[in-house]
């Protein structure tokens, strides 16, 4: 018979019930709150509980447990025999707890060697600790003091998929070359949220996900990568990367990399030499000023880039830029300092991000051949509708969503794409909607006038005629209620001068 060891705080405070299982120590007994249940045989479980929280964990455990779950009470201290000796013992739950390493026994898991997960996440544990089951795949060590992890802690755990280190105290010094070298299944590795000053060394071929983020880290070097050759996922977000820390051909030894994270990092421009299959590079919140005809051109299969809220200008942004990347799907160009959409761009996008930029004028030019393209984003810039050149929206035929929010329109944009379903048109200066202005999108789902200039009878009562999917007309925030009238062929039928069709969220 296999047991299942429970004494969590899952219930509240006022929930109580009673059972004869009991635990003792050489202690005073804490008063706690447990569950044991089998689980073969017919299902019998045990239950106490009371008010208070575990502060000692019980001394003996039954030999033939298979789960342990002890997690969110205020343990301090574990005995041998609370999981040694268990060979059928499977996980054991320990987080949120109060447990130090003087309280964490070297021989805590002696004879437990089935051991796959062990939850010690937000703990005290200053260092990582010894003798952990060698059995391990799955290892929790998040939010804890570790500044160190010993050597040949790890040396044992040759099982190991997934090891979680972040929110911790770690520095270069508390780690060294044999640290992860032994982990020969190693996948998943987040050291994020420490103090590191480098990439660690040592790291196995096997590992595929990196979190390297939010930690001191001011130069990558190659020689610390090359043993991590089926690294896919680099997180490096929020370190102090600056002008020189990643060099030409850092990153190079990563020849199957996936998806690269540098945003707040303070680089100057797009690294260069990067792996040539690279699919995902995250740039956003740098100091970028440039992007040149050639910067982009030795990652030809990116799919995604994001360089928002950098400090790009169009007079630096090359026409044959973005050119080389025929496989890009989506760019966002968010939060820069661009007057004109850039040119060169590769016909496959499918989303393109221009928010929050200083964009006065729209031609169809830049434009041109993005007929897949299925989300377009211009809000929070100068836009009027005469800056709108004539056929700008002609070719993009596959164009979904529009938002041209928080611009200077005075009312909608003509000859919008056949294709649109939802329109973004709140924070404009529009004060009429005329018959004929949404002629051209028979498809339109949501429209959003909201915070414009627009009174009771600013909608035409025709506007709506023929738009047979239009359920979301958001016309809150205007100086009156609004009215709106839907076609009687839609399927919601609201009547005229009924609340719900004047004014609201959604008519």
């Amino acid at each position: 018979m296999a047991w299942t060891f429970r004494c969590s705080r899952t219930t509240s405070p006022g929930q109580l019930s009673t059972s004869p299982c009991r635990t003792t120590s050489s202690r005073s007994s804490p008063t706690m709150s447990c569950h044991a249940s089998a689980a073969s045989g017919p299902s019998t479980s045990t239950t106490i509980s009371s008010l208070l929280r575990l502060s000692v964990a019980p001394q003996f455990l039954p030999r033939s447990l298979r789960v342990a779950d002890l997690a969110a009470n205020q343990v301090t201290e574990i005995f041998p025999l609370t999981f040694g000796e268990k060979p059928a013992l499977r996980s054991v739950y320990l987080h949120n707890n109060q447990l130090s390493n003087a309280g964490l026994p070297p021989d805590a898991f002696h004879g437990s060697e089935a051991v796959v997960i062990l939850s010690l996440s937000s703990n005290r544990l200053s260092y990582l600790p010894p003798s952990l089951p060698p059995s391990l795949e799955r290892l929790h060590l998040q939010n804890n003091l570790i500044s160190k992890v010993p050597r040949g802690a790890l040396s044992r755990q040759t099982h190991l998929r997934e090891l979680y280190l972040q929110h911790n105290q770690l520095t270069d010094s508390g780690l060294d070359a044999t640290t992860f070298s032994k982990l020969h299944h190693l996948e998943y590795l987040d050291l994020s949220h420490n103090r590191l000053a480098s990439v660690p060394a040592g790291l196995p071929r096997t590992l595929a996900v990196l979190h390297l983020g939010r930690n001191r880290i001011r130069g990558v070097e190659a020689a610390r990568l090359r043993g991590a050759r089926g690294l896919r996922y680099l997180l490096l977000q929020h370190n102090q990367l600056g002008a020189t820390g990643l060099p030409a051909g850092a990153l190079r030894p990563l020849r199957g990399l996936h998806t690269l994270h540098l945003y707040g990092n303070g680089l100057d421009r797009v690294p260069l030499a990067l792996p040539r299959r690279l699919r995902a590079l995250v740039l956003p919140h740098n100091h970028v000023t440039t992007l040149g005809a050639r910067d982009l051109a030795g990652t030809p299969g990116l799919a995604e880039l994001n360089l928002a809220y950098n400090r790009l200008v169009s007079a630096r942004v090359h026409r044959r830029a973005f050119r080389p990347l025929r496989a890009l799907r989506s760019l966002d160009l968010a939060g820069n300092l661009l007057t004109r959409l850039p040119g060169g761009l590769p016909g496959g996008l499918h989303t393109l991000r221009l928010q929050r930029n200083q964009l006065r004028a729209l031609e169809p030019e830049p434009l041109a051949g993005l007929d897949q393209l299925r989300e377009l984003s211009l809000a929070h810039n100068r836009l009027r509708v005469g800056d709108i050149g004539p056929g700008t929206w002609h070719e993009l035929q596959a164009l979904q969503v529009l938002d041209l929010s928080h611009n200077e329109l005075s009312f909608v944009p003509p000859d919008l794409p056949e294709a649109l379903e939802e329109l973004h048109l709140q924070g404009n200066r529009i004060s009429h909607v005329g018959p004929e202005a949404f002629l051209s999108t028979p498809r339109l789902r949501a429209l959003f006038l909201r915070a414009n200039r627009l009174h009771m009878t600013s909608i035409a009562p025709d506007a709506f005629l023929g738009l047979l999917h239009l359920s979301v007309v958001d016309t809150a925030g205007n100086p009156e209620q609004v009215l709106v009238r839907l076609p009687p062929t839609t399927p919601r039928q609201p009547r005229a001068g009924s609340p719900r069709a004047r004014r609201g969220p959604a008519v």
